[in-house]
């Protein structure tokens, strides 16, 4: 999704992981606790709406309780399929005494109240939600407990070490007395907010590390959940878009009269690289921009070629980069190497490919705006919106939906942009959609990346010299230029400058080379999905020169990290790891350390006499520290490696005349069901560690895993993604 950053916005002032707590109180009938940066003045709520009912205040707070005892846990980060509704309610119940069942949610609007500290702005990537969340959120709800527990010991005219809270009461422990949440609302708003906040200790955790069922399974099961794509406003149009298929082109013309001929279509209307139709519903907005035929004039970029990036990225990678590591002296070590291996590493574009398309419905009018979406950055989507308009941020209301797969591409808000300067042209609420067609081809991608990489043994088996050379595009430069460092792209080199293993004479460079024809943006594992991919095909590389079991070399590599040899040792056993294997049959093993989760894949593969590649068992053992959610654990490695080894076997963006060849999922194929392997994945617990991400984990271990099984069980070595037609066995 994103590699994290340490960022200062303005407005903005840099804050420690606790982040302060304030209350508010409106109208006598609830109360709001909301956590804020430092230096910040306290958010205050809004008037009552509903003084009967409590339902009075502004969503800019974690936690709401009105006086009927409702409570609301506002979330600050999207759910896209993660499981973060989940995990995040999680930490504030645990630490405010309430079962799930009790709590209501709410997707939080773009407002400073949500800012993440450690982000520095309001959004959901890099696997980050649960690390940034761990302290702060636990704080929120422990603080609500103890300004409730005050207000209940204030009211009896008892000590506050006499009470409970528990299941949403607060109980006097010397008595039969108690008193609900909403009871104590209006009261536990005026208590002072406690200076020191007491954390549960792990041992009285009765949330945190259960596995309860996730809080949006019902909804997506009876169909009441709504996402982006379901969103129905009175009076709304759609619109089908369409830009120029090449990057930097703009529309000369079009049929406007033979798209309003088509039963349906109520209006046409253009920016200078795209055009959308619009009607009273989605066949006619197709049909509509059918019969409009849109002629464009293609640029500059009208004769590039995949090969054409390919042979440029390949002539840039022969110049020295900007060093990102230097220890002691690679190119020596590697001259007096008794084996040495230089290699050449290509990984392709990649679309994100999400189930959902790219969807933004807007109603623009002359005083605000409101905006229907699933993003990944509701500030920045608010902001794509007042720059397309003209309105001040602070009349556009962002109303974020569930997201039907993100993996970083609602990281950027293009889109959404695009959809306002469509929708700022007609006075109506539009909801304006990418075809799959649309979303793949104008998608912004992966970057292709070129590695050189060199190293070297000595007669004994000891790594001598490390070169990794890693060429591409800097995301960071474009989506956080902050974030570059005297010219390097700290995610171009992220799971390259820091491995799991001793290399005494190492050096790390990048070389920044940006493709014309495409943007590029992240995608779900960012750095480490490339950059493991080489580092741990290297290795494997080196142990197969070196007669060494591949699993043992990794070990002695990595003797200094505890937590490495736990997790590698866990998925050997778990896997039967060095067992007889059938023929055609070989494993494959990956050790990761990435957003902060230590991990070690084994994938067992049979390869046909057809060529047909089969994955038959992966078992990956995961230290992410501290475990809130277990289930989910489980459920984000099963589907990071599904979607990791998807891209490992079969896709690539490719581009000929200007234009992305890739059109739908008939020609950038999804894995199927039966192509699936067993997943087993083995949680290695380190209450003690600091607490890791796990969204991104299984997609970075995939392709390394898969290569190194595939040389295990036919000797061939694949520098190369995707790997199936290497074989000559792809199933369309």
């Amino acid at each position: 999704m994103k590699p994290r950053k340490n960022k200062v916005q303005k407005g903005f002032l840099p804050s420690s992981r606790r982040a302060l707590l304030g209350a508010a109180v409106s109208a006598g009938s609830g109360f709001l606790l909301s956590a804020f940066l430092p230096g910040l003045p306290l958010l205050k709520a809004s008037k009552a709406q509903d003084a009967a009912t409590g339902a009075i205040f502004s969503p800019n707070a974690f936690i709401r309780i009105d006086a009927q005892g409702k409570v609301t846990f506002i979330i600050r980060y999207a759910e896209m399929g993660q499981g973060i509704y989940t995990g995040i309610s999680m930490l504030l119940a645990e630490e405010l005494d309430l079962e799930l069942d009790q709590v209501f949610l709410e997707a939080a609007p773009a407002d400073l109240a949500y800012v993440d500290s450690v982000a520095g702005e309001e959004e959901t990537g890099g696997s980050s939600s649960t690390r940034d969340s761990w302290i702060p959120l636990r704080e929120a709800g422990a603080a609500a407990r103890m300004m409730l527990i005050a207000a209940a010991a204030h009211h009896w005219g008892v000590t506050e070490d006499t009470c409970q809270a528990r299941n949403g009461r607060v109980f006097h422990r010397d008595s039969p007395r108690s008193l609900s949440y909403g009871e104590l609302a209006e009261a536990a708003a005026h208590q002072a907010v406690p200076v020191k906040v007491s954390l549960k200790s792990p041992a009285d955790f009765k949330l945190i590390g259960t596995n309860p069922r996730r809080l949006d399974t019902k909804a997506k099961i009876d169909g009441s959940a709504r996402f982006g794509i379901d969103v129905q406003i009175t009076g709304m149009k759609i619109g089908r878009i369409m830009a120029c298929p090449v990057k930097g082109g703009r529309l000369t013309g079009y049929d406007r009269i033979a798209a309003l001929a088509v039963l349906g279509v109520v209006d046409v209307i253009t920016l200078p690289d795209a055009i959308a139709v619009i009607g009273n519903h989605m066949w006619a907005a197709i049909k509509g921009l059918e019969a409009a035929n849109p002629r464009w004039d293609y640029g500059s970029n009208a004769v590039t070629s995949t090969n054409d990036i390919v042979a440029r990225m390949k002539k840039a990678s022969e110049q020295s980069g900007v060093q990102a590591v230097k220890n002691g002296n690679a190119e020596a070590a590697l001259k007096q190497a008794d084996i040495r291996i230089d290699a050449v590493y290509e990984l392709p574009f990649l679309a994100h490919a999400a189930l959902e398309p790219i969807n933004t419905t807007l109603h623009i009018r002359q005083d605000g705006a409101d905006v229907w979406v699933g993003t990944q950055v509701p500030g920045r989507a608010r902001q794509e919106v007042a720059d397309a308009t003209g309105l001040p941020p602070e009349s556009i209301s962002v109303h974020n939906h569930l997201i039907g797969g993100g993996f970083g591409r609602r990281l950027d808000s293009n889109s959404i942009g695009q959809a306002a300067r469509f929708a700022k042209q007609v006075p109506y609420p539009v909801k304006l959609i990418w075809t799959r067609e649309e979303d793949i081809t104008q998608d912004q991608f992966r970057p292709f990346y070129y590695d050189r990489i060199s190293a070297g043994l000595t007669r004994d088996g000891a790594i001598s010299g490390w070169h990794h050379r890693t060429t591409g595009s800097a995301v960071t430069a474009r989506w956080y230029p902050e974030g570059m460092q005297k010219g390097l792209d700290p995610d171009a080199v992220e799971g390259a400058a820091q491995t799991p293993y001793a290399l005494p004479d190492q050096l790390v460079e990048f070389v920044r080379d940006e493709p014309d024809a495409v943007t590029t943006l992240w995608w779900r594992g960012v750095g480490p999905t490339h950059n493991v991919f080489v580092v741990e095909s290297m290795i494997d590389e080196l142990a197969h020169q070196a007669g060494h079991d591949p699993l043992a070399f990794r070990k002695k590599l990595a003797a200094h990290q505890p937590r490495a040899l736990k997790v590698l040792e866990e998925a050997a056993k778990q896997s039967g790891w060095g067992k007889v294997l059938p023929p055609g049959h070989g494993m494959g093993i990956a050790l990761h350390y990435s957003f902060q989760t230590w991990a070690a894949t084994v994938l067992e593969v049979a390869v046909e006499q057809s060529g047909q590649i089969r994955l038959v068992h992966v078992h990956t053992a995961v230290d992410c520290g501290p475990v809130v959610f277990p289930d989910g654990v489980v459920a984000q490695i099963q589907g990071g490696l599904i979607f990791g080894l998807t891209m490992a076997l079969y896709n690539e963006i490719t581009l000929k005349d200007g234009r992305v060849e890739q059109t739908n999922f008939h020609n950038y194929r999804m894995m199927r069901l039966n192509e699936a392997p067993d997943i087993s994945v083995h949680i290695v617990p380190d209450p003690d560690a600091e607490i890791g991400g796990i969204g991104e984990v299984g997609t970075v271990a995939a392709a390394p895993a898969l290569a190194n099984a595939l040389f295990a069980a036919t000797g061939k070595r694949l520098r190369r993604i995707p790997f199936a037609k290497q074989f000559g066995g792809e199933k369309a």
